[in-house]
Parts: structure tokens; sequence; C-alpha cells
């Protein structure tokens, strides 16, 4: 005989069996539609070659008088080179079955597997991506806490100005202030990069400073918006509880103010933060390349910024399998925290 927790948990099993299962087709829908505009925008890389080729074949007409256009078979040539040979629809296929077996292409700027390029950036975006996360929240939940707690005192009204000051400033415009103040004017820390051109020479000690250097400032960029929202979300929410009516019931009944918060109304109110989870698992990969831009941080966001504009689809199509699969397991994940923290979800 069942009983409800058992009950509970299988249905809790299947659903989220089948979400899962869910996954591949929502990925095939997502890839299939950016693969069908790819086809649509203008630009694409057998425009570019033919507008580099007429560039070329200007400078050539000019210096020996010859005509050096390309004719029909070399136009057929690159549109096979670069897939565009075939109806769309096949085209997908083609590349679908490449990824099936693991092959995500080559880059048509880099001329390397999509899979090297991907993963020559990736630590970088998996380093500030995770300690980003783990610091917001680490940092956040508390403040949250602190903050409706002792809701308008002077502490909160001082983190106020700074929590509202840090939403209100894009981490791109932050990136750009503090790298003038602290790295031009005071040189406390260096102009830009990941790490240092000397880095593989450096003892082991000094090569912590030396990644801690240049983590400061960008990782500073990296948390002001996520920051600012986190805390914020984390008092609201906590204050809408406060003010419940079951929050009144406990303390009447003499269960200490400190106890009830802790062990009802907090947990009520890490919910909301659970369904945004995921979201933030997304930004793990993708980060933002303004940061990166500021700071010469070559990471996956700017990798992904210059793959669109120079219509490296390739690549484009390689992050973007990746980062949507990365943001579908963490809305899983996100389902997976509001049920452990919230019983009332049914999932019948």
């Amino acid at each position: 005989m069942l009983t409800v927790g058992s009950g509970r948990r299988l249905l809790m099993r299947d659903y989220f069996l089948r979400r899962f299962l869910l996954i591949p087709p929502t990925l095939l829908g997502i890839t299939l539609i950016v693969f069908f505009l790819t086809r649509l925008v203008p630009g694409g890389p057998v425009e570019r070659a033919l507008a580099a080729a007429r560039q070329a074949d200007t400078g050539a007409r000019a210096s020996v008088g010859a005509n050096t256009a390309l004719s029909a078979d070399q136009i057929k040539q690159l549109e096979r080179f670069y897939g565009f040979d075939k109806p769309w629809p096949a085209a997908y296929a083609a590349w679908l079955g490449k990824v099936v077996r693991g092959d995500l292409g080559s880059s048509y700027i880099y001329h390397q597997p999509v899979w090297t390029i991907i993963a020559s950036k990736f630590p970088i975006s998996i380093y500030y991506g995770l300690l980003s996360t783990v610091l917001t929240y680490a940092i956040c939940l508390p403040l949250g806490v602190l903050k409706a707690v002792r809701h308008r005192t002077p502490l909160d009204n001082i983190t106020s100005v700074v929590v509202f000051a840090g939403y209100a400033v894009p981490g791109y415009v932050l990136g750009s202030l503090l790298l003038f103040i602290f790295a031009a004017r005071l040189e406390w820390f260096p102009l830009g990069g990941f790490v240092s051109d000397d880095f593989a020479s450096l003892s082991l000690g000094a090569k912590a400073l030396d990644l801690a250097r240049h983590t400061v400032l960008p990782l500073s960029a990296y948390l002001v918006g996520s920051f600012a929202f986190t805390t914020l979300l984390m008092k609201n929410h906590l204050m809408d509880n406060l003010a419940a009516d079951y929050m009144r019931t406990a303390v009447a009944k003499g269960v200490p103010f400190r106890a009830a918060v802790f062990r009802h109304a907090l947990r009520n109110s890490l919910i909301p933060l659970a369904t945004t989870f995921g979201q933030n698992l997304g930004l793990v990969l993708t980060g933002s390349f303004l940061i990166e831009v500021v700071f010469d941080i070559d990471g996956m966001g700017l990798l992904g910024f210059k793959s669109l504009v120079d219509r490296d689809y390739p690549v484009v199509l390689g992050i973007l399998l990746l980062s949507s699969g990365l943001l579908l397991v963490g809305n899983l994940i996100s389902d997976l925290l509001v049920a452990a923290l919230d019983p009332r979800i049914r999932f019948n």
C-alpha cells in the first residue's frame, strides 16, 4: 500500500522524467528555427566571400587591367564549401546528423572545429559564472533577510542606497568606471585580460595572486546587477511572509520570532528565488560580451557576439545548442528546488 509521501515521490519522479524527455525535442525546435533564420539573414558567409572577392578584383584590375571576377563554378564551390548548396531542410538534417555524432562542424572564420574553439573559451566563462553565482547567493540571501528583519532601520536605509545604486548602473558602465579609477589612475589592478602574459612562468602562489588581481574588477561588474536583484527579491518576499497570518499565529503560540523566521517564513521566501536559479545557470555559459569587451576577456560572450557579427554560423549554432541545453537543465533543477521547498506542489 502506497503512503502519501511515496505516492508524491512517484508522481514527482514521473513528472521530472517527462520534463527531461522534453529537452531533446525542445532543443530540436530551437535549433531548427535558428538554422532557418540563418538562411534568411542577409550578409551570410557566401555573400561576405563574394564581397571580399569583388574588393580584391577591383585592386587586381587596377594593377594589371585583367578581369578576375569569380565564375559561376567558383560561386557554386563557395556555396558547397559553406553548405549553402542544398535546401535548408537538407542542410539542417546534415548538420543535425553531425551533432548526433558529437561534431558541431568547423568555424568559417577560425577554420577550427567548433568544439575546440568553445573548449578554449569555456573555462573562462565557467570561472566567472560560477564565482558570481556562488557569491550572489552567499551574500544576497543573508543581506535580504537582515534588511527584511530590520526594515526602516539605518542599516536597511544605507544598504538600500547601495543596492539601488548598483541596480541602476549597468555592469559594463561600472566596469569602465572601475577600470578607469583603480586600473588606469591608481594602478591597483591590471587594465584587462584574464591573466598576465607571463602567467605560465609564475609560481603557484604568484599564479593565484595574478588571477585574483585580474578577477576583482570584472567580477564586481558581473555581480552588480544580479546582486541588487537577488537582495531585493529576498527582502520583499520575506517581508510579505513576515506579515502573513501563519507568522502571527506561530508567534502567538509562543514560537520565538527568530525560530519562526528561519523555520517558516524563510523557506516560503526562497521559492521565488528557486524559480530564477535556472536562468542564472544559463548565464554561467553565455556571460556578458559587453563586460568582456571592457576588460578584454576572451570568453564565451565575446565569442558569441563576434561569431554572430561575422556570420560564423557553426559557432553560433554550437553556442546556442550548449546554452539552450544548460538553460533547460537549469529550469528543471529550478522545478526540483521549488518542489523540495513547497510541499503544496502537485504533479498530477
